[in-house]
């Protein structure tokens, strides 16, 4: 398996996206009694911040492009990922055919769940080529008023086929007939998809079981992305920040609502 994060300027929500992941890892450990070698690669993307330092010390592989490109930063992470599986193949003899590559695909301002390797392998051994996973907006991101609109237009459990690069798995053989991740500032992952579902042997599996916990922020790193969506679909505040260089600012979300929220989710 490989897990691949692009990473541009995220040196406040890094930490939390990397404890999440080895918590993920220990899971399919503890899970497993034969669990299979996981090749986590990130990728620093034109990034300017204290980004290197933490993914420097993370342990982690780490590449460093100046592109400001998310499909080409996912790109070269999916090949690093193919070229660690060889170089291990070699050394030991293992299968090293992309049909037996499960790539997981995340972003740097999410946090994956516990549960999220282990579902990922669950559906590759199952025959998955392609797993279009849900996310959730980190609530204290919103205000009350947003967080409600959220929750209104949002059925808990339902996986609606929405792609997000913060929550997508592929086997590797079909990543590479699909082209991989096009060179793009944004969209890449939907890209991916769209060239994956135009092929009729593709078998997806959408799923809310391993929902990933994204920012909530209204001003992203992409014109495109996640943040544009949030902006479009939520009521309007006065003067949208980036909550993740402004994370001292309340953001006026009341703690009580978030809390009742937060159980439901967790009910689910």
């Amino acid at each position: 398996m490989g897990v691949v994060i692009p990473v541009n300027d995220e040196e406040a929500l890094l930490p939390r996206c990397l404890a999440a992941l080895r918590e993920a890892l220990d899971e399919l450990a503890v899970q497993h009694r034969h669990p299979p070698a996981v090749y986590v690669v990130l990728v620093l993307d034109a990034c300017t911040d204290g980004s290197a330092a933490i993914a420097a010390a993370s342990g982690f592989e780490v590449l460093t492009t100046s592109t400001r490109n998310v499909g080409m930063a996912r790109a070269a992470g999916v090949a690093a990922v193919f070229a660690r599986v060889a170089e291990a193949g070699a050394r030991n003899r293992a299968l090293t055919d992309a049909a037996h590559i499960w790539i997981a695909n995340t972003d740097a301002d999410s946090a994956v769940p516990r549960t999220w390797l282990t579902t990922q392998l669950a559906l590759a051994e199952d025959g998955a080529d392609l797993m279009v996973g849900t996310v959730r907006p980190d609530f204290a991101d919103l205000t009350a008023e947003q967080t409600a609109v959220w929750m209104s237009t949002h059925v808990l459990g339902h996986a609606g086929g929405h792609v997000h690069g913060a929550n997508l798995g592929v086997r590797g053989a079909s990543y590479l007939a699909a082209g991989g991740f096009a060179s793009l500032a944004e969209h890449e992952d939907v890209l991916l998809v769209e060239s994956l579902r135009a092929n009729p042997e593709t078998r997806e599996v959408d799923t809310d079981e391993c929902w990933v916990l994204t920012s909530g922020r209204l001003v992203g790193r992409s014109p495109g992305g996640y943040a544009h969506h949030l902006m479009s679909t939520l009521p309007p505040v006065a003067d949208p920040v980036d909550p993740v260089a402004d994370h001292g600012t309340d953001s006026g979300a009341d703690p009580a609502a978030e809390s009742t929220i937060e159980e439901s989710i967790t009910r689910v």
